[in-house]
């Protein structure tokens, strides 16, 4: 049998935007966002879904213990923050004056950077 590889779609979002929790234990935070994995579709927002980690003693912790870190949220669960009124919005695509696909805020129209 062929393995047939999945097309990755396009995601809304991206590493950097300011995005808002819609769903889930972290409804209603916001942060930025540091990291997208594609394969998986989750993204790693800052300050959001934060878990413990015990880690052994090594030369970036020679004392080891438990350390908290962002663990991946789906982006299902995300929506981008509209540059111009700061709330929840959902991402179109255009093409702007110089004919490059932008996206843009769908409430304000805005570009979002």
């Amino acid at each position: 049998m062929h393995k047939i590889k999945e097309m990755q779609k396009k995601l809304h979002i991206k590493k950097g935007d300011a995005v808002f929790v819609i769903a889930g234990n972290y409804k209603g935070r916001e942060g930025k966002v540091l990291e997208v994995i594609r394969a998986t579709e989750k993204a790693i927002v800052e300050g959001v879904n934060m878990v413990k980690k015990h880690t052994k003693p090594n030369a970036a912790h020679p004392q080891g213990g438990i350390v908290e870190k962002e663990a991946p949220i789906h982006i299902s669960n995300l929506m981008n923050k509209d540059p111009k009124t700061g709330k929840p919005t959902r991402i179109g695509r255009k093409l702007n004056d110089k004919g490059k696909l932008v996206r843009y805020s769908i409430k304000s129209g805005e570009e979002i950077k």
